[in-house]
């Protein structure tokens, strides 16, 4: 089925029933390819939702957060106590990271799909697809494996994806980057650890706070990793498929 990632009106257009009209134009090109399914996500209630998703953030550069409003300290907890307690490490803690190569799209495909099986609703990945989707690319998205040295094996695989936002009327800061968890694969280390390495990664390249669904096992290592709730959420639908309504945790779905 088709994906459907990404529908804006411009600003000045909205409230004009625009969007039905792109809406209609694009199922024609569809069908067009004999294609006559596709699943999106919106943050506003439709009928019928699939699943019914909540976004939790991890703060990472907590004194910009705080600047943009973006969070707020706990009565309890001043801005010292905070910077301490949200503090990464400098570099990765799980030995032979690396970045994703072109190299290992056969590996990668294997152990992605491999398990996403487990889950009721999930991709299925082709070869061409976790090159398009997972090669490396800056201000994009960014992938890393880990490879046994002995036996060349790819054992585990984290992802995420780069969605900046605009900081509106502040004198210094101008840029939220954040970071969106994308696919993780954890087989010779514990999920926690891996996120834990994907969270310094974030840090590394910049990013001011790490996003996540809790989709998939993401629900597992939320608190253990100081992720806070946040009010968003995301509801996943079908068109033109009929699905029984279904939790978070059964649900493999990322739409970048």
């Amino acid at each position: 089925m088709v994906e459907i990632n990404f529908l804006c009106v411009n600003a000045k257009y909205r409230t004009k029933r625009l969007a039905p009209v792109l809406i209609k134009e694009i199922t024609r090109r569809v069908h067009c390819q004999n294609i006559w399914q596709a699943v999106y996500t919106a943050g506003v209630l439709l009928p019928k939702p699939i699943a019914k998703c909540t976004y939790y953030h991890r703060n990472i550069n907590v004194q910009k957060l705080l600047d943009v409003k973006f969070t707020y300290l706990n009565p309890k907890l001043n801005i010292s106590r905070a910077k301490i307690i949200y503090k990464l490490a400098k570099k990765t803690t799980i030995d032979y990271i690396r970045e994703m190569k072109k190299s290992d799209v056969d590996q990668v495909h294997y152990l992605l799909n491999n398990y996403l099986k487990k889950f009721q609703i999930h991709a299925i990945f082709s070869k061409e697809e976790i090159k398009h989707w997972f090669i490396p690319l800056e201000n994009v998205v960014y992938s890393y494996v880990v490879e046994n040295p002995e036996t060349l094996e790819i054992t585990d695989f984290f992802s995420f994806y780069s969605l900046p936002s605009s900081v509106l009327q502040h004198s210094t800061h101008h840029t939220l980057y954040a970071a969106y968890s994308f696919f993780n694969v954890a087989t010779s280390v514990s999920l926690k650890d891996l996120i834990r390495n994907a969270l310094i990664m974030a840090k590394i390249k910049g990013f001011d706070v790490y996003n996540c669904l809790n989709i998939m096992d993401n629900e597992t290592i939320l608190n253990d990793l100081l992720f806070g709730m946040g009010d968003g959420t995301l509801k996943y639908y079908f068109y033109n498929f009929q699905c029984p309504q279904t939790q978070p945790k059964d649900l493999s779905l990322v739409l970048m």
